[in-house]
């Protein structure tokens, strides 16, 4: 009896491991122990397929480099010497505007060596060195994708990628031969954490609840699940909830050997709809020229076998000559397991980096929060007040820089006041040869995910000497009002009702702090304008009236004239209120402008006209650095406007 009762509870791991074992095809009796995991990761493994997906990621990177890179544009975006950047480490320094353009044609030449495979380490590190080094120099420009490029730059770098369809293979044939299979199990792993940790992102109920992408039914691409769900559902279902069990899932399936096609089919769909939706760049792409990492490492030998253009096509199978793990094994893979931790790790140690948290936790990029934060910028005020004469003075809201993602970040925000401060210093000093006394003022308006519009950072403080600390909270910076994101429904309800009451009708929500003070510009465009109280107390006055009104929960405020009028919040709780207007000036088109649905071609031109500018910048930084000849920059005439001037 005691053999037959145990018999079951044996078996039953095995049932188990034999089960995990059909999923993801390797010997999971390895995995018992530290020593056979090493040898399981090391086991010999066709290069294949992993050459294919090194030339495929650099030939992505020299399509990418000369556009969203910024390379096509090196004089706008590095060759103004008063443009203000937000490095990571504070203290980084901008190179000049020609040792910039060495420094993109360094990482060209390094993506050009990776697709080639030649000299492929000494490529793969340059190219490395100076992608992370462009990064690091200005972080309002990151996005997840671009630090992807860098982390399967860094890990190509210690992969055998180049022991098949590469220079360095054709030279030396010693190169040619099989890889660790680790090399394939870290890129997959990399991706494997794109994906499913943008799908546990999204499981939050700003995602969950539609409020992320909104109106994003009506693009082409959604046509059929428009005519079938209408645009509300499609929005709900399609783009959010499908978005996140995408997300979450598609890896699964694609290393499960029997859903991997369908898996393959959905994926090629979602990304190709990407491409079309938003300006994202080489991400879509270069996450298809990864897809077939999980298909047989031998897949392009198989394919050329099939065209008879390659003889012979080994086969994927569990290899059993494993060889002992050696010290140097051991420790690379320790190495390897604490970089998967940590890619585990990094997006959520927030609360860690707290400087960096505002409304949403972290810099934009680590944290692979894909789309999930929506932000709507309705104003951007830059006040520098000259305190030796108490004169306040306003910039414009783009002055020295090409993008608003500082508005969002307090760190941004006092690297931008510390850069402001030395032009306006370098200004003086260059006229009247002393320097003056100053401060400066943001006071930023954004809604979230369709909340209120509200505050991001308190006007009141002097920004260049406020405190900020990558490891403390920033006290200056205004707390999202949650207290009001339950109403986000009914403003999406008052806002279509609005809207019907003819084509030139419009609302504006807006809360505020106690104690705080909105100053609000009615132009005499504008017509027909009420205020209402939805929420706590405001002190209402007119620039052209003598006194004030005490405006409560569920009063309004009829017919304000144009001009300036203040609105301050009183009592202790935040208010919130809104604006319906009739603006004489947004009349409906007679014809909407046909777009294109698919502009390869102008696509095409766009990347052309990208690279040409890039081989013109990258030559004429040659020309200075060696001969001294000066550099011509274009200048946007305007921040607003996409004209360009020389000089």
């Amino acid at each position: 009896m005691k053999n037959e009762e145990s018999e079951p509870i044996n078996k039953a791991p095995s049932k188990v491991i034999r089960l995990v074992q059909r999923y993801c095809d390797h010997d999971l009796s390895r995995l018992r122990s530290f020593e056979g995991f090493v040898t399981l990761m090391y086991r010999p493994t066709d290069s294949a397929a992993l050459g294919v997906s090194r030339a495929l990621f650099g030939l992505m990177m020299l399509i990418d480099i000369p556009d969203e890179r910024g390379g096509g544009e090196l004089d706008y975006r590095w060759g103004d010497p008063n443009g203000c950047k937000f490095p990571l480490i504070n203290g980084m320094e901008v190179p000049s505007y020609p040792r910039m353009g060495i420094i993109y044609l360094s990482m060209w030449l390094g993506a050009l060596g990776i697709t080639l495979g030649y000299r492929f380490r000494y490529s793969c590190a340059l190219f490395v060195g100076t992608y992370w080094y462009v990064f690091l120099l200005d972080k309002s420009s990151w996005n997840n994708h671009s630090y992807l490029y860098g982390l399967l730059g860094t890990l190509f770098l210690f992969t055998n990628a180049n022991a098949y369809f590469s220079i360095d293979a054709w030279r030396n044939k010693q190169l040619q031969g099989d890889v660790p299979f680790w090399n394939y199990f870290i890129l997959k792993y990399q991706f494997f954490i794109l994906y499913f940790l943008a799908g546990l992102k999204k499981m939050c109920p700003e995602w969950l609840a539609g409020y992320a992408m909104t109106n994003l039914s009506y693009h082409w691409v959604f046509t059929p699940f428009r005519f079938t769900l209408g645009p509300q559902l499609t929005d709900l279902l399609i783009v959010h909830w499908f978005g996140c069990i995408f997300d979450t899932s598609v890896v699964f399936f694609l290393v499960y050997a029997p859903t991997r096609k369908l898996a393959t089919l959905f994926a090629c769909a979602f990304h190709l709809m990407n491409a079309r939706l938003f300006r994202i760049g080489m991400f879509p792409w270069t996450c298809l020229t990864q897809l077939p990492l999980y298909y047989s490492f031998s897949w392009p030998r198989l394919l050329l076998k099939k065209f008879a253009i390659e003889a012979s096509a080994p086969c994927d199978t569990n290899v059993t000559d494993y060889e002992k793990p050696t010290r140097k094994r051991k420790g690379l893979m320790s190495l390897m397991l604490l970089y998967c931790g940590f890619q585990l790790f990094l997006p959520y140690s927030h609360f860690i980096t707290k400087g960096y948290n505002n409304w949403t936790n972290g810099l934009y990029g680590y944290s692979w929060d894909m789309m999930v934060h929506a932000w709507d910028t309705v104003l951007i005020s830059i006040k520098v007040v000259d305190n030796e004469q108490n004169q306040p003075y306003y910039l414009l809201p783009y002055a020295f820089v090409d993008n608003d993602r500082w508005t969002k970040h307090a760190d941004m925000a006092y690297q931008f006041a510390q850069c402001i401060e030395n032009n306006v210093q370098q200004e003086q000093t260059a006229k009247s040869g002393k320097k003056v006394n100053i401060s400066i003022h943001f006071d930023v308006w954004c809604s979230l995910n369709g909340r209120f519009l509200q505050r991001m950072f308190d006007p009141r403080v002097d920004i260049l000497n406020a405190k900020w600390s990558p490891f403390a909270s920033t006290e200056w910076s205004l707390p999202l009002l949650h207290q009001f994101t339950e109403m986000r429904s009914m403003i999406s309800h008052m806002t279509k009702d609005v809207y019907s009451w003819s084509n030139s009708s419009d609302v504006l929500f807006v809360a505020d702090f106690p104690g705080l003070t909105m100053d609000n510009y009615i132009v005499p465009e504008m017509d027909n304008i009420t205020l209402a109280v939805l929420e706590g107390a405001i002190e209402y006055t007119h620039s052209m009236e003598n006194h004030s009104t005490v405006l409560h929960k569920g009063q309004r405020l009829q017919g304000i004239p144009p001009h300036f009028h203040q609105l301050k919040t009183i009592g202790e709780k935040p208010s919130s209120m809104l604006y319906t207007y009739v603006n004489t000036t947004m009349k409906a088109p007679a014809h909407e402008q046909q777009q294109t649905i698919l502009p390869l071609w102008q696509e095409f031109m766009h990347r052309y006209d990208k690279y040409v500018w890039f081989f013109q910048h990258v030559g004429n930084s040659l020309l200075y650095e060696i001969y001294g000849v000066p550099m011509p920059r274009r200048v946007r005439a305007t921040p607003d406007e996409n004209t360009w001037t020389f000089f």
